[in-house]
C-alpha cells in the first residue's frame, strides 16, 4: 500500500471513529495498530514497548498532572475569585474595566488549568455572572471570556507546550519564554479593542456598578493582598524555570505546594475541596495520557511508513517558498481544530511538521509557538471550533450559537493578526528566549 493511499485510509478511519463517538486515544492507537497489522503483519506490535516506555515514563510529561493539580487547587479554593477582584480594583474606574480584568484573570486561570476547555469553563463560571449582573453587553462578556480563557495555553505553564517539547525533543523552558512576548502582544490588542469599543459604545460597559466601589479601605487592602499572592505563585512557577532553579516538572511541584499554602493562608482549605481537586485531576490526567499514548502510536506508525517524505515531496511539487510551506501547515492545523482538540493536534502535527520546518531552515521553537497560536484560534473559530460549545454550556439558556459566533469573531481576528505578525517577524518570538537562554 502506497503512503498516499495509507494516509487516506488512516484519515478516513479516524473521521469515522470520531463520528461514531469512539474515545480519542482508543481511536488513534487502535486504528494505527489495525492498519499496521494489515500492512506489516505482527511486526507492527514491536513499536508498542518503546512507545509505552517513551510516553508513560517521560520525565517532561510528568509535569502535566502537577500543573493540572495546581490549577484545580487554585480554582476550587476560590483563589481565582481573589485574582478577579484584585484586578478589577487595580484597574479602577475605566469604562470596560471589568472586561479588561476578565481578560487578564481568565488568562491566568487558563494558564493554571492548562487546557482550553477547562480554562474557558472555569473562567466563565467565575466571570460571566458578575459581568452580566453589572449590565455589560452579553456579546462582550462572552467574547472576553472566550478570549481570556483560551489564551491560557499561550501563557506558561502550558500543557500543549510541554507536549510539543516532549514530542519534538525541544526545550520546555525556551518554549515557555518564547510565548511571553506573543502573549503580551495579544493581551494588549484585546485590551485596546475593549477600551476603544466601549468608548465608541458606552452602553456596552456601565461604570460604577460593582461591589468594589463600596469596599472599605480594609476590604480593599485584603482583596489586593489575596490577588497579589495568587499572582506571585504563578510568577514563581515560571521564574523557577527561567532562572534554572527548577525543571518544568519540579516547578509543577512548587506550584502544587504553593497552591496548598495559599489555600491554608487564605483559610480556604477544606477537605472536600482537596478531595474533589484530586479526583478531577486524576480524571483529566487519565484522559490526557490515553490520548497522548494513542496519538503517539498513530504518529510513530505514520512516520515509519514515510509520511514525512510524502509531505516534503508534496510541498516541493507545489513549488512553494519556505514560508509558503509554513502557511500551508497553518491552514491544515486550522482545519483540524474544527474536529479535534489541542492535545491531538499537537501530538499528530508536531512530529510530522517540525522536522520539515527545521529542514527549511526555521527554528523549531518559533514553529511551536505558531502552532500554539494556531490551535488557540482554530478551536474557537465558528462554526465548528469545539471550544464554542464549551462556551455555550456556561452561557445563559437564551444565548444562541449565533450570539456566540458574533461574540468571538472580533477577538478571533485580533489573535489571527498576532499569528500573522509572529509568522512574518520571527524576532517577536525568538528575541526573548535567545536573550535569556542564549
Amino acid at each position: 500500500m502506497g503512503i498516499e493511499l495509507l494516509t487516506g485510509v488512516l484519515l478516513l478511519c479516524i473521521l469515522i471513529a470520531f463520528v461514531i463517538g469512539t474515545p480519542v486515544g482508543l481511536a488513534l492507537g487502535g486504528i494505527a495498530m489495525a492498519v499496521g497489522y494489515g500492512t506489516w503483519g505482527e511486526g507492527i506490535f514491536n513499536i508498542l514497548p518503546s512507545t509505552f516506555e517513551s510516553t508513560l515514563f517521560s520525565f517532561i510529561l510528568l509535569a502535566i498532572p502537577l500543573y493540572i493539580y495546581m490549577g484545580q487547587l487554585l480554582t476550587r479554593s476560590g483563589i481565582g475569585d481573589a485574582m478577579f477582584n484584585a484586578s478589577q480594583l487595580i484597574i479602577g474606574r475605566v469604562r470596560g474595566s471589568l472586561a479588561i480584568s476578565v481578560v487578564g484573570v481568565c488568562s491566568m486561570i487558563g494558564a493554571m488549568v492548562g487546557i482550553i476547555g477547562a480554562g474557558i469553563m472555569t473562567s466563565g463560571s467565575i466571570a460571566l455572572r458578575p459581568m452580566l449582573e453589572r449590565g455589560y453587553d452579553r456579546r462582550l462578556a462572552l467574547g472576553v471570556i472566550m478570549a481570556g480563557g483560551g489564551l491560557g495555553i499561550l501563557i506558561p505553564p502550558s500543557v500543549p507546550m510541554i507536549m510539543f517539547a516532549a514530542s519534538t525533543q525541544n526545550s520546555v523552558g525556551r518554549m515557555f519564554i518564547a510565548a511571553l512576548v506573543p502573549a503580551l502582544v495579544t493581551i494588549c490588542l484585546l485590551v485596546a479593542y475593549i477600551v476603544i469599543s466601549c468608548k465608541l459604545n458606552p452602553a456596552r460597559a456601565p461604570m460604577g456598578t460593582g461591589k468594589e466601589a463600596s469596599m472599605s479601605p480594609q476590604e480593599q487592602l485584603r482583596t489586593l493582598r489575596d490577588g497579589l499572592f495568587s499572582l506571585l505563585l504563578i510568577m514563581a512557577v515560571l521564574g523557577s524555570i527561567v532562572s534554572g532553579i527548577a525543571t518544568p516538572t519540579e516547578s509543577g511541584a512548587i506550584g502544587v505546594v504553593g497552591a496548598l499554602i495559599l489555600a491554608f493562608f487564605f483559610k480556604r482549605f477544606r477537605m472536600g475541596m482537596f478531595r474533589m481537586a484530586g479526583i478531577e485531576t486524576a480524571m483529566l490526567v487519565s484522559v490526557a495520557m490515553w490520548i497522548i499514548l494513542g496519538a503517539t502510536l498513530f504518529s510513530n506508525f505514520h512516520l515509519m511508513m514515510g509520511v514525512q517524505d510524502m509531505v516534503a515531496g508534496f510541498t516541493k511539487d507545489l513549488g512553494l517558498p519556505p514560508l509558503g510551506v509554513v502557511i500551508l501547515m497553518q491552514l491544515i492545523m486550522l482545519l483540524l481544530g474544527f474536529i479535534i482538540d489541542e492535545f491531538i493536534i499537537v501530538l499528530m502535527c508536531a512530529p510530522l511538521f517540525t522536522p520539515i520546518v527545521v529542514d527549511l531552515g526555521f527554528d523549531p521553537i518559533w514553529f511551536g509557538i505558531l502552532m500554539i497560536l494556531n490551535i488557540e484560534i482554530a478551536v474557537q473559530t465558528p462554526p465548528y471550533g469545539f471550544a464554542l460549545f464549551y462556551l455555550k454550556g456556561i452561557a445563559p439558556p437564551d444565548v444562541s450559537m449565533l450570539d456566540i459566533y458574533k461574540s468571538v469573531t472580533p477577538f478571533i481576528l485580533l489573535k489571527l493578526m498576532v499569528l500573522v505578525f509572529c509568522m512574518l517577524f520571527p524576532e517577536l518570538v525568538m528575541w526573548l528566549p535567545n536573550l535569556v537562554m542564549g
